[in-house]
């Protein structure tokens, strides 16, 4: 379990993420030495996550010259630690994104937002990254019947545009589940599972293979202009590029003013049984599929390679709670899998993800030659890598109009400092409405 701590809990302390699953698992990392000595590259990427990585793939891919840094190894943070659960689109409907941006802007955005699945596939395919990959399908369940009518709004909207989607009625809902506590729901089949932490050491492995510099254990302690480009030094070395990509999502610091002020970063939470039975493994959701559910603290849960059964949720601002939404976590397992008496534990662990006021991805141009992605409400795998790809895009002034998403102005949230606050009050007034719901 999550290692304790005596003393004041930090907010969302980056250094303990507890007994994790993938990094167990995980394949062999590569080889990211510091960065020594001075440097330079035609771009250079802070932050060894998805998006960096996708984008430093990418670069490389086209011929350019990349160096990536990141204070730890590729895959560290949330990108080797979250669900593995590969759903495209976002969290807004298309028929909302078409309200807030408009008949060119949205389409353009649900196209976008459509392809990021497809995407993470190609480049397993393409690379041969060994990551348990497998595409079947993500399923959204209903927890009360009050929410059908918004599923079955949102299925139709993606069918119209002839996603490989599929209606679910209950008692399909409950085949597929081993339980009847979910009232229906839908399938998007282009959606997949993959051992997250192999998925990001992949990544890192092709671009290195294309020329992509990659240099773990090497701390960003200053972005600075340096003439028509910039200037990034770290303890042991210093990095002079023409463009520079940040690429540090929820583990974003002090680098550029106002950027760690525009998401509010979360704990992300989960735990895993032990391999389960053969008959088991089969009954809750045995053909591979993934499940996230429509309270408002969310449920998401999958089996891994192994038959593990992994049981997800998130909304924690403290490292100090984890504990509880461990425990949290673990009952509803149980709650799941109740004709399992000797049911075990194996792992429980915690990853910092970043969330946007507005539900989507936030892609910026700080500065000439400056550019962040980032804020993923809890779908980074697909629309990280995807960002990465946009990311590198517009670094080249590639014009894609396939893949178009629009540049946001930089807006730091008023009262940012009071997230922790926020975050556990909202939580706690969530626990309480799905409770009576239920």
């Amino acid at each position: 379990m999550m290692e304790r701590r005596s003393g004041k809990a930090d907010i969302l302390n980056e250094d303990h993420e507890g007994n994790s699953l993938w990094r167990a698992t995980a394949t062999a990392a590569s080889e990211t030495p510091p960065l020594q000595g001075d440097a330079t590259a035609d771009v250079a990427i802070v932050g060894a996550g998805y998006t960096g990585l996708s984008a430093a793939l990418h670069l490389a891919e086209a011929g350019i010259d990349v160096a990536l840094l990141d204070r730890h190894a590729p895959g560290w943070g949330a990108s080797g630690r979250n669900g593995g659960m590969v759903i495209p689109g976002l969290k807004e409907d298309p028929d909302e994104l078409l309200a807030k941006y408009g008949r060119e802007d949205g389409e353009a955005l649900i196209r976008t937002s459509a392809q990021t699945a497809d995407l993470v596939f190609d480049l397993i395919d393409r690379f041969d990254i060994q990551c348990d990959a497998r595409r079947a399908g993500w399923i959204q369940a209903a927890h009360t019947a009050r929410q059908l009518p918004i599923l079955e709004r949102r299925y139709e909207q993606w069918a119209a545009r002839d996603a490989d989607v599929e209606w679910l009625p209950r008692t399909e809902m409950a085949a597929r589940v081993g339980s009847d506590m979910y009232h229906g729901g839908w399938i998007d089949r282009r959606a997949g599972g993959l051992q997250p932490l192999s998925y990001a050491r992949g990544l890192a492995r092709a671009a290195q293979s294309l020329g992509a510099h990659i240099h773990g254990d090497s701390p960003v302690e200053d972005l600075a202009a340096d003439g028509d480009g910039w200037r990034i030094t770290t303890p042991s070395g210093q990095l002079r590029a023409r463009s520079v990509i940040l690429a540090t999502n929820g583990y974003t610091k002090g680098l550029w003013p106002g950027l760690p002020q525009s998401v509010v970063p979360v704990l992300s939470v989960q735990v895993a049984t032990a391999p389960l039975s053969e008959n088991v493994r089969r009954l809750v959701l045995g053909q591979g599929e993934m499940l996230s559910d429509t309270r408002r603290v969310l449920w998401y849960f999958r089996q891994d390679a192994h038959g593990r059964l992994l049981m997800g949720g998130g909304g924690t601002a403290y490292a100090s709670g984890a504990d509880k939404v461990f425990t949290a976590l673990q009952d509803r397992v149980r709650t799941l899998l109740p004709q399992v008496s000797d049911l075990s534990f194996e792992y429980a662990w915690h990853g910092r993800v970043a969330l946007t006021t507005d539900h989507l991805p936030h892609l910026h141009e700080l500065a000439p030659n400056l550019w962040a992605g980032l804020g993923y409400n809890g779908r980074g795998v697909a629309m990280a890598t995807m960002m990465g790809k946009l990311l590198a895009d517009r670094v080249r002034a590639v014009d894609t109009p396939e893949l178009r998403f629009p540049t946001l102005p930089l807006r730091p949230l008023p009262l940012h400092r009071f997230r922790g606050l926020a975050i556990s009050a909202v939580r706690r007034y969530y626990n309480f409405r799905d409770s009576l719901e239920a």
